[in-house]
C-alpha cells in the first residue's frame, strides 16, 4: 500500500468521525431536554411509566435480586451480595451464562491457538468461577466510587431540607428527586420503604446492605443515635458531610502518593505478557520446539505464580486502609 492510499484512508476516517460528532451534536440540540431533566435517575424514569409507587418499589427490588431467598448460608450468597452491591439489573442466571460462555470461548480459543486443547479446557475451567467475581467486583468498585462522590452532596441536600423545616423523610425524598444514579435511586428506595411502613433506621440499614459503601455506617449510626437519644440532626449531618469530604481528600492523596508502586506493578506485569505476545505474532514458530515439552509448562506455571505473588506484594505495599 502506497503512502497516498494511506493518506486517503486517514482523511476518510477523520471525515467519518467528524460526521458522527456532527450528528451527535444535532441530536443533543434537537432532542427535548425537559424529559431528561425530570428523569434524573432510574426510579424517576420508572415513575413516568408507572403511576403506582408501590409497583415501582417492587420492580426496583426485583431487579436488584432483593425479593428472593436471603439465606446467608447459600453457596451463591457471596455472588448474590456482590451482584446487589454492584447495581447490576441483569438476572444472576443470565449473567453466569454470559461469563461462562466468555470463559469457555477464551479458554478453547487459546487452546486451539497454542495447539494444546487440554490447556484451553483447564483455562476455561479456571476462568469460569473467577470471571463472574472479578466482573462484579469491578462493577461494585466503580459504583462505590460514584456513590462516595455523591454522598456528601446528598447529606448537604438533606441538611438544607432540614433547615427549611422539612421532616427527615421528606428531606431524604428530595435526594431521590434531585440527584442522579446511583444515589438517587438508592435514597428513593429508602423513601419508599419509609412510606410503606419501615422506620428510618431500618431503611438506612437496608441501604447499607444494598450498597456496602464504607462511609454509609457513619450516616446510619448518626441517624440511629439521633432517633434514640435526640439531638440536632442538621448539625450532625453538616459535620458528617465535612468528615466524609476530608476522608475522600485523604484517600485521593494517598492514591496519588502510591501511584508509583501501582504503575511499577502494571508495567512489570505487562512487559512479559506483551513480549511473549509479540514473539508469537511476529515469529509463530519460535516456541515450536519447546511448546510440547512438559518442562516448558511447568516453567510457565512457576513464572506465572511468581508474577502473581510479586504483584500481590507490590499492591499490598501501595494500598492503605483507613
Amino acid at each position: 500500500m502506497q503512502l497516498d492510499d494511506v493518506t486517503i484512508y486517514i482523511v476518510y476516517a477523520f471525515a467519518g468521525g467528524a460526521g458522527i460528532m456532527l450528528a451527535e451534536a444535532a441530536y443533543m440540540l434537537l432532542s427535548s431536554g425537559a424529559e431528561s431533566r425530570k428523569a434524573v435517575n432510574r426510579r424517576m424514569r420508572l415513575q413516568q411509566h408507572n403511576v403506582n409507587q408501590k409497583e415501582v418499589l417492587v420492580q426496583l427490588r426485583k431487579e436488584r435480586g432483593l425479593d428472593g431467598e436471603n439465606s446467608r448460608f447459600s453457596p451463591m450468597a457471596a455472588l448474590r451480595d456482590l451482584r446487589i452491591q454492584s447495581g447490576m439489573v441483569m438476572p444472576l442466571a443470565t449473567f453466569l451464562m454470559v461469563t461462562t460462555a466468555i470463559a469457555v470461548s477464551i479458554g478453547i480459543g487459546l487452546g486451539f491457538y497454542v495447539n494444546r486443547l487440554q490447556f484451553g479446557i483447564l483455562l476455561a475451567i479456571a476462568l469460569t468461577p473467577v470471571l463472574p467475581f472479578m466482573s462484579l467486583k469491578w462493577l461494585r468498585k466503580k459504583r462505590h466510587k460514584r456513590f462516595g462522590m455523591q454522598l456528601p452532596e446528598a447529606l448537604d441536600l438533606i441538611t438544607r431540607g432540614l433547615k427549611a423545616g422539612h421532616p427527615v423523610p421528606v428531606a431524604v425524598s428530595m435526594v431521590s428527586r434531585e440527584m442522579s444514579d446511583p444515589i438517587g435511586t438508592e435514597f428513593g428506595i429508602v423513601s419508599d420503604e419509609i412510606t410503606y411502613g419501615s422506620d428510618m433506621v431500618s431503611a438506612l440499614r437496608n441501604l447499607y446492605e444494598r450498597v456496602g459503601h464504607e462511609d454509609l455506617p457513619l450516616f446510619v449510626t448518626a441517624v440511629s443515635i439521633q432517633s434514640t437519644t435526640g439531638g440536632n440532626l442538621r448539625e450532625i449531618l453538616e459535620g458528617l458531610s465535612g468528615v466524609i469530604r476530608e476522608r475522600g481528600k485523604l484517600r485521593r492523596k494517598v492514591k496519588a502518593i502510591s501511584v508509583e508502586g501501582r504503575m511499577s506493578a502494571y508495567i512489570l506485569t505487562a512487559v512479559p505478557v506483551l513480549l511473549v505476545a509479540a514473539v508469537m505474532v511476529l515469529m509463530p514458530t519460535y516456541y515450536g520446539d519447546v511448546v510440547a515439552e512438559s518442562l516448558t509448562w511447568y516453567l510457565v506455571g512457576g513464572a506465572f505464580f511468581w508474577l502473581v505473588l510479586g504483584n500481590a506484594i507490590m499492591f499490598k505495599m501501595a494500598s492503605f486502609r483507613f
